[in-house]
């Protein structure tokens, strides 16, 4: 108990957890309201941004709030508060430095809604990998380099229930008020270490990746996981039974991992496939909660793709030229870029995708002279200077 009493500088020496105070705090929930942000975003170069999203509660993700720190003050954005117009607040963003923490998923949200893209970016996630720490989540960096512990209930909370609470908006606000000061930390290390190029090159890289969005759905998104050893009567069964899925999802607008997992859908295809007998087939399945009111429709759909032809199913994708087999020898030089690959992040603390991913890699050994479009360029440049390619050039 002596310990809440002592500087917050000596707690973290000695290891104390510090209970985060959350900084004040500007909500705007208004039509209209967005001016001191706007006025606020002009007046300075760069700005840190998050944004929470409703992705576990609902079949269409939404974002739900913007937490900006703006000139040391920290402004919350209700998104979803009714006549909210966000517009004008676009036309001044795109052109200021951002920081961000795990920035995939939200450029992509923020393309898809206003087709927004930021004029440049440092994400601390990112940073974070390139220097090879182990734990990279914004709770686990704020907690090794300031010694405070964020509520972790935020990460779960229904960030579409309104009203928001206080201890959720005091969360928000935490999300975005260290983000400066832990930008400047990784960022002594990364030149420390010489890596600042390489952050800037996958920063870069991050924006143009955001800028796509979402992949868009297909009619072959319903074939996953070992769906593909399917030939017979569970092909019919997985294309109905997903289908199924995505039709309750929608119908309760729930995200579909929550109507039932993929891992049921692919054990009720192969049970089909086996030729298991309809009850031995449904004594299988067990859909929680809701299991009376929709078991019903599921079994519909089961029989219903039991009675299909698979032949009648949609077409598989032609194969893209990057993903046909390998040749022996294309194997045998993978298989050396690997072992390169391997050595240098062993060296450097990395992990070795971060310098080519597998798929990277058997593009790379199809032809090594299309290396730098492939990957980025200090990625390439790694690979250049062992031994496999640099026999090549």
């Amino acid at each position: 108990m002596i310990s809440r009493f002592l500087p917050t500088s000596l707690r973290r020496f000695l290891g104390v957890k510090v209970i985060p105070r959350p900084p004040s705090y500007l909500l705007l929930d208004q039509p209209g309201s967005l001016a001191p942000l706007l006025s606020a975003i002009e007046r300075v170069d760069e700005v840190a941004l998050d944004t929470e999203a409703d992705n576990m509660y609902h079949y269409k993700t939404r974002v739900c709030l913007f937490q900006f720190l703006v000139g040391g003050d920290v402004i919350l954005v209700d998104v979803l508060a009714p006549g909210m117009k966000l517009d004008p607040l676009w036309k001044v963003l795109e052109k200021k430095h951002l920081i961000m923490h795990g920035s995939d998923f939200d450029l992509r949200l923020l393309h898809d809604l206003c087709r927004f893209q930021p004029h440049s970016l440092f994400d601390t996630m990112l940073a974070a990998q390139l220097l090879g720490l182990q734990r990279i989540g914004l709770a686990s960096l704020l907690e090794q380099h300031f010694g405070v512990a964020l509520d972790k209930d935020g990460q779960k909370a229904n960030w579409s229930k309104r009203p928001i609470t206080q201890k959720l908006l005091d969360y928000a606000a935490l999300d975005v008020w260290h983000l400066p000061a832990l930008r400047d930390i990784l960022t002594r290390e990364l030149k420390r270490l010489g890596r600042l190029e390489w952050l800037e090159q996958q920063c870069r890289a991050q924006i143009v990746a955001g800028f796509e969005g979402f992949a868009p759905a297909t009619e072959n998104d319903w074939r996953i996981g070992r769906s593909e050893r399917l030939r017979g009567p569970g092909l019919g069964v997985m294309h109905a039974v997903w289908h199924w899925r995505e039709s309750q999802a929608q119908r309760l607008d729930t995200p579909p991992f929550k109507v039932c997992g993929n891992a049921l859908l692919v054990k009720i295809a192969e049970a089909a496939e086996a030729g298991e007998p309809e009850a031995a087939l449904f004594s299988q399945i067990f859909l929680g909660k809701r299991h009376d009111r929709i078991f019903p429709s599921l079994a519909a759909a089961i029989r219903a793709g039991l009675a299909r032809d698979p032949r009648t199913l949609p077409r598989r994708p032609g194969r893209d030229p990057n993903h046909l087999s390998l040749t022996h020898a294309e194997i045998a030089l993978q298989d050396r870029i690997r072992a390169d690959r391997d050595r240098v992040a062993k060296k450097l603390s990395i992990e070795a995708t971060l310098i080519a991913n597998r798929a990277q890699l058997g593009m790379i050994a199809r032809d090594p002279r299309r290396i730098e479009k492939v990957i980025l360029p200090w990625q390439a440049a790694l690979l250049r200077h062992e031994p496999t390619l640099k026999s090549l050039a």
